[in-house]
């Protein structure tokens, strides 16, 4: 159930301002359908971080525990100064070229804008992290749709009433807590 939590939380703060949020945005202004969008971002996600999750937890087994543990730590404190820097999308993450309707759009251009994402790298972490694949896929999953929904169904009205910079920092401190408990020995009963 921490796995879960942990990265829910973590990737619903990181996810506020992010590029993918931004997509989202854009998408529903542009289709103006949020039922095929939401779904596309749902199958992308699952898919993109199912990936991630496979890969840090196939890490797991090919590392000593004292190398994951200082990579993680290292890692999870260069997401808290990642999470700090403003996202931009650029046009071709739209899915602007596409033809795929809205569900296909959707799901391509999520899918292209999540790779070497703070929160697919953030999946790969957890994954890693807490060795616990599903439930970390299913906690970044669930954190994405909580910083995404609403994005699609209130749109550009709720982006300038959030303190993305108050909610980038808290996510940032966050991971900054990850990495320097995880440098510090937390988590050793876990293997990491």
């Amino acid at each position: 159930m921490e796995a879960f939590l942990i990265s829910t939380g973590l990737v619903a703060l990181a996810e506020i301002g992010d590029k993918t949020q931004l997509l989202a945005f854009i998408l529903a202004a542009r289709f103006r359908r949020p039922i095929p969008i939401i779904l596309g971002i749902l199958i992308a996600t699952l898919v993109n971080h199912a990936c991630a999750g496979a890969i840090g937890a196939w890490i797991t087994h090919q590392v000593s525990p004292q190398v994951l543990r200082w990579v993680l730590g290292v890692g999870f404190i260069a997401m808290a100064v990642w999470t700090l820097i403003p996202d931009k999308i650029d046009e071709e993450e739209t899915g602007g070229r596409f033809k795929l309707g809205v569900l296909g759009t959707t799901i391509v251009a999520f899918f292209l804008a999540e790779m070497g994402d703070k929160t697919q790298i953030a999946t790969v972490a957890l994954a890693a992290r807490f060795n616990d694949l599903w439930p970390v896929v299913a906690g970044t999953t669930f954190g994405m749709m909580l910083a995404n929904v609403p994005a699609v169904l209130i749109g550009d009205k709720l982006a300038h009433k959030l303190p993305v910079r108050l909610v980038h920092g808290i996510a940032a401190v966050i991971f900054a807590v990850l990495g320097v408990a995880t440098l510090l020995g937390a988590g050793e009963s876990l293997g990491v």
